[in-house]
C-alpha cells in the first residue's frame, strides 16, 4: 500500500487527483533514466546483461543478505526470454512501476519478496537481514507481529474455546455440534465464557515469538559455519525455524497445557488466580502433566508447515502465470493464497491437534480412563468413534482461518507503520 501511494505522488504531478496520459508519459521517461543508472551500477562487468552473481554481489554491498538460489529467482522473475540473464529493458519494464530508485529500496524490495511465509502458524521466524538487526528495525516487526496475534486470538477466542470443548467432550453419544456447544456455554458462564483461557493464550505470544527469534538467529550462525558461502538455502532456512520453533515450544508448553484446562473449566474454579490453578495442578498431576501432548504438537507442525508452504507458493506462482504481466499477487490475492494453503495444513495435521488436546485434558473430561500415550489416544478414537472422530471440533477451527488473518494481517501492518518499521 505505501508503494502504491508513492506511485500515485510521482504519477500525479498537478496535485488533482487525477493522472492524465502525459503525465503517465512523463512518469515513465523519468523513471527509465533512473532506473538506466541503477541497471550501470548492476551491471559490474558491463556488458549490458545482470546475471546472478552481479545481483547476489550488488545486494551485499548494501548490507542485504541474499542467498544464489535467491538471487537466481529474481533473475528468473524479471527475465522474459528464459535466460540466466537481464537485460536493460527487462529490467525497466519489471521495475517500471516500483516508484523507488534508490538502491536500498530495490533490493529490499527483492529480498523480502523472497521471505517464506507460510500463515499464522508458521514455525518460520522473519529472516531479517543484519544491518536490520543492528539498526533495531526487527524488533518493531516482533512488537507488532505480537500486537496483532494478541488482537487475532482475542477477536477469534469464542471459536477456539467452542473447539477445544468439543475436542474433549463430544463423542456419539451426546453428539454435542457446533450450535449445542454455544447454548451449552452460554447457559454455563454466560458470554465471557466464551474467552476463557484467552489471558494466557495471548501472555505467551511474547516469550514464545522472542525465543523463537534469538533461536533461529544462534542456529543460522551454526549451520553457517559449515556451509562454504555462509548463506542458507531455503531448505536450510526450513530446518533452523522448524529447530527454533521446538526449542521455544518446549519452554512454553506448560502454558498451552494451562490454556487448555482454562478453557475447559467451569464457572468459579480457579478463584485464587493462575499460581494457584498450576499450583493445584502440580500437587494432584505431577509435573508431567504440563508437557502431557508435547510429541504431537512438535510431530504435528510436519505436516501442518510442509502442506502449507507447499501450497502457498503453488497457488502463488499459478496465480501470476495466469494473470500476464504480474510479478506478485495483490494483498487479497495473497490473503486467498493463505487462507487454503493453512486450511490444507490444518486438515492434515488436525488429528494430531486433537490428541495433543485430548492428551493435555485428561482427568478432567467425560471419559477418565481415555489412554495417556499418542498411539494410545489414536487407537481409542478409531475404535469408539471412528475416523471422523478425528475431526472433532473441526467446524469452528475453520470458521476462525479467514478472520484471524484477516485480522492479523491488518494489525500487523497498521502496528508497523506506527513504529516506523519500513519494510518495501
Amino acid at each position: 500500500m505505501n508503494r502504491l501511494l508513492r506511485l500515485w505522488e510521482r504519477l500525479d504531478r498537478a496535485k488533482e487527483d487525477k493522472v492524465d496520459f502525459a503525465e503517465f508519459v512523463h512518469y515513465v521517461l523519468e523513471h527509465e533514466k533512473h532506473l538506466a543508472i541503477v541497471f550501470k551500477d548492476l551491471d559490474r562487468n558491463q556488458d549490458g546483461l545482470i546475471d546472478v552473481r552481479e545481483l547476489r554481489s550488488y545486494c551485499q554491498r548494501l548490507g542485504l543478505t541474499v542467498s544464489d538460489e535467491q538471487a537466481a529467482l529474481v533473475v528468473k522473475r524479471m527475465g522474459q526470454a528464459g535466460s540466466a540473464t537481464i537485460d536493460i529493458y527487462e529490467f525497466q519494464d519489471y521495475m517500471l512501476l516500483c516508484p523507488s530508485t534508490d538502491p536500498l529500496d530495490i533490493a529490499d524490495f527483492w529480498r523480502h519478496n523472497l521471505v517464506i511465509d507460510i500463515g499464522d502458524d508458521t514455525m518460520i521466524p522473519e529472516d531479517f537481514s543484519q544491518k536490520e538487526i543492528q539498526s533495531g528495525v526487527w524488533w518493531r516487526h516482533l512488537v507488532a507481529g505480537a500486537v496483532a496475534g494478541c488482537m487475532s486470538r482475542t477477536c477469534t477466542a469464542p471459536l477456539d474455546r467452542i473447539k477445544v470443548f468439543l475436542q474433549v467432550h463430544a463423542n456419539r453419544e451426546n453428539k454435542l455440534r457446533v450450535m449445542s456447544a454455544i447454548r451449552y456455554l452460554m447457559k454455563e458462564g454466560g458470554v465471557s465464557s466464551f474467552w476463557r483461557g484467552n489471558g494466557i493464550n495471548v501472555a505467551k505470544i511474547a516469550p514464545e515469538s522472542a525465543i523463537k527469534f534469538m533461536a533461529y538467529e544462534q542456529i543460522k550462525r551454526l549451520i553457517r559455519k559449515n556451509n562454504a558461502d555462509g548463506e542458507l538455502a531455503i531448505g536450510e532456512r526450513f530446518i533452523a525455524g522448524s529447530t527454533a520453533g521446538a526449542i521455544s515450544q518446549t519452554v512454553i508448553y506448560p502454558m498451552e497445557v494451562l490454556k487448555t484446562r482454562l478453557a475447559l473449566r467451569k464457572t468459579g474454579e480457579m478463584a485464587r488466580g493462575l499460581l494457584h490453578f498450576a499450583q493445584r495442578l502440580y500437587e494432584t498431576e505431577g509435573l508431567q502433566c504440563f508437557y502431557r501432548g508435547y510429541v504431537p504438537n512438535l510431530i504435528g507442525i510436519i505436516p501442518y508447515a510442509g502442506i502449507d508452504l507447499a501450497i502457498y507458493e503453488t497457488l502463488k506462482a499459478n496465480y501470476v502465470k495466469r494473470h500476464e504481466g504480474l510479478t506478485e499477487p495483490g494483498v487479497l490475492a495473497l490473503l486467498a493464497c493463505g487462507t487454503c494453503s493453512s486450511t490444507c495444513g490444518q486438515l492434515a495435521s488436525y488429528p494430531l491437534a486433537l490428541v495433543r488436546t485430548r492428551l493435555q485434558a485428561l482427568g478432567i473430561s467425560n471419559t477418565p480412563n481415555q489412554p495417556n500415550t499418542m498411539v494410545g489416544q489414536f487407537k481409542y478414537i478409531l475404535s469408539t468413534e471412528g475416523v471422523t472422530g478425528l475431526y472433532r471440533g473441526i467446524t469452528p477451527n475453520f470458521m476462525k482461518v479467514v478472520p484471524a488473518v484477516g485480522i492479523s494481517y491488518v494489525v500487523y501492518e497498521t502496528v508497523r507503520k506506527r513504529l516506523g518499521a519500513s519494510m518495501s
